[in-house]
């Protein structure tokens, strides 16, 4: 009878060859799925399987330069430059500005805000950044940039309108009729408006002329408008009478002075100013030499009925 012989059995047969056989489906490693991607990838390209087309390595190695030089363009601060030039290179400088709406703004100072040097390319330029450099001017209410290409800049301006003349101290500016300060005055373009005197005037200076509008021709004759402590206007009249307003009731102060003008003729007398500040009474100021007739007459007249009440 044959013996059994352990050596002659076949591998994996038996109880120990079924343990030998699941130990090795446990220690088989295996790879992640994207790996295993990548893995099929460089198997299928090393048999040639995968077609790569030509100088596509030459091209990838100048994409890759060409992102790494604009990388380090951009950390240098260069990459506007460089745009810029190229853009010129083929035809973007500007070469027109198209200004509109600009009375008192020059277009010198314009173009200064814009930066234009004769080699600034239209599209690197940033329209919104030269509209709020523009809209710094002191003239310039509102104001829209638009760039027409391939070599045009449009420039369309809505200024301030000048209202009146502020003075505060030895300086004159314009202001708006809300009061807000648009320039120092330059020249005599604007003599026409009046002129508010004073601290607040300019603030108060739009609710004021809407009261003082129903006396135009008193208005002709004032040349300034005098806030006094920030409560009450004086008038300065074009021939040197001064004319004191009262805190309140403006309309009745005027009415009485427009209708004394009118009777007596009162600013052009020898007077100094009117005093309206009272309600029941008007005072009038005399100049200094008036003042001395009067007191000569005064006294020729106490002298005269002196001798009347004791005649020698």
């Amino acid at each position: 009878m044959p013996s059994l012989n352990s050596g002659n059995r076949r591998p994996g047969s038996g109880a120990s060859g079924h343990s030998r056989g699941f130990l090795g489906l446990e220690d088989r490693f295996v790879m992640p799925r994207p790996f295993r991607r990548m893995t099929r990838f460089m198997v299928a390209l090393a048999s040639g399987r995968v077609h790569i087309p030509n100088h596509t390595g030459t091209v990838s190695a100048l994409a890759f330069l060409a992102a790494t030089g604009f990388y380090g363009m951009s950390l240098g601060g260069y990459s506007d430059l460089v745009a810029q030039t190229t853009t010129n290179a083929v035809g973007f400088a500007v070469e027109d500005v198209r200004v509109s709406g600009n009375s008192e703004t020059s277009e010198i100072d314009i173009l200064e805000k814009l930066g234009l040097d004769g080699e600034t390319s239209l599209v690197a330029l940033d329209a919104e950044t030269a509209r709020k450099k523009l809209a710094d001017l002191p003239w310039v209410e509102d104001v829209q940039v638009r760039k027409i290409y391939p070599k045009t800049i449009e420039v369309v301006l809505k200024e301030r309108k000048a209202y009146a003349i502020w003075q505060h101290g030895q300086d004159l500016s314009l202001i708006e009729k809300n009061g807000s300060v648009i320039a120092p005055l330059r020249d005599n373009k604007f003599t026409d408006l009046p002129l508010f005197v004073g601290r607040d005037a300019e603030s108060a200076a739009a609710s004021f002329d809407k009261d003082f509008s129903a006396w135009p021709d008193l208005r002709n004759q004032v040349k300034a408008y005098v806030r006094i402590a920030g409560r009450r206007w004086d008038l300065h009249m074009k021939n040197g009478v001064i004319v004191k307003l009262p805190e309140t009731d403006l309309e009745q102060a005027l009415t009485l002075f427009t209708r004394m003008e009118r009777e007596q003729r009162l600013t052009e007398r020898d007077i100094v100013a009117v005093d309206l500040r009272l309600p029941d009474r008007t005072a009038v100021q005399l100049s200094p030499d008036a003042a001395k007739r009067r007191q000569a007459a005064v006294d020729a007249r106490t002298k005269a009925l002196k001798k009347l009440e004791n005649p020698t």
